[in-house]
Formats: structure tokens, sequence, C-alpha cells
């Protein structure tokens, strides 16, 4: 049986640690593939997402094009909004029928699953592979009151790495300072951004 990761995120814009993200979790639950999948409508943040979703497209597929077990998924994007979690799940496993779904996250998402939108029928269509810094106390068990079996699908991954964690919006605020985003994003991806003027403060 095939296992695929789902990494889903805004990638505005994609950087390192999503790849080291993806990475660490394939070479630890044995993943054949990870999935990227861009948000089209992100339940959460609205308008605070920067760039359009055919930009951000762009950007993931620069991203993840020198490794051949990193692909992207369409699966947010040819559909209407809100997208929640558990309607992805469905819908790439609707597109890998005979695969093991592994659905990552940080440990602060799984910290507040409770308060995610159906979120039971997530964790029933597949396990969660979440991603444990080495400040995190965080358990399988940790929601079993309310979130009955959930510790059955969870699978923790250590990754004292990503302790000092890159965020995009990291990565905007260095570019509106005027500082450098070498290093933090591949050099497509930067030039990407450098070439169609993405992420300039507006004055």
């Amino acid at each position: 049986m095939q296992r695929i990761g789902i990494l889903g995120g805004t990638f505005d814009p994609p950087h390192v640690g999503h790849l080291i993200l993806a990475q660490y979790t394939m070479e630890a639950l044995l993943l054949d593939q990870v999935l990227f999948v861009p948000a089209g409508d992100h339940p959460f943040k609205g308008d605070k997402i920067r760039a359009s979703v055919a930009h951000r497209t762009a950007m993931v597929e620069l991203a993840v094009s020198d490794n051949r077990s990193f692909s992207i998924s369409d699966a947010d994007l040819k559909r209407p909004g809100p997208h929640y979690s558990a309607d992805t799940v469905q819908l790439i496993q609707s597109q890998y029928p005979q695969a093991q779904l592994f659905f990552v996250m940080g440990g602060d998402n799984l910290r507040a699953l409770p308060s995610w939108t159906r979120a039971r029928e997530l964790y029933e269509f597949c396990r969660l592979a979440v991603m444990k810094r080495s400040d995190e106390n965080i358990t399988p068990e940790m929601h079993e009151a309310v979130l009955p079996g959930l510790k059955d699908r969870v699978d923790i991954v250590d990754a004292p790495l990503l302790g000092i964690w890159l965020s995009s919006t990291h990565l905007v605020d260095r570019l509106h300072s005027g500082k450098s985003i070498r290093y933090l994003v591949p050099d497509s991806v930067r030039d990407y951004i450098q070439q169609h003027g993405l992420y300039q403060r507006l004055s």
C-alpha cells in the first residue's frame, strides 16, 4: 500500500522549513510521496493571504521540483471554499483510493485540534503525522476525552531541528525591511519573488 503525506498550507511564500518538514516526515514514517496542497480559501487566514493562488502555486512547484518524492496537489484549488482539512483529505483519498494517508501538522495544530471543524472526520480518514519540537509537550492521548480514538491515529515525529521555526510572515517582514531571504527559500523561489515583485510594502 502506498503511503502518502499531505502537507497543506498557504505557502505564502514556501520556504525551506516546509521542505525540511516534508523530508523529516517522509523519512520517519517511510512515506512514498508527500503532496504539497496550497490553500485556495483558507478558513482562518482570509484576507491575510498576500500572494494570489497562481503565484503561490507556481512558487510551490519551483520549491519541490528537484525532489521526485514531492509533488503538488490542486485539491484545494478547484472547488469553492472555505476549505477544511476533512474535505481535503477525503478528496485526496478519492484520488488515491488504495493509499494510506498521513496528514502532516505541527504540534500547535494538535493542541488546537478540538476546535477544528469536523476534526473527528479528519482523523477517521487518515493518520495524523505530528511534528514535535524539542520544547513541545504533546502526546497522542492529550485529547482522548473529547476526541475518542484519536490517540490510535497519531504518529509523533521528533523534529528537534525545527525548534527554531521559520514562518512565511518572518520572510515577508524581512523583504519589507529590505533584508535578504537567501538560504531561507530555494533560489528558484527567491528569483520568482524578485521577478514578479511580490511582497513589496505598499506605501
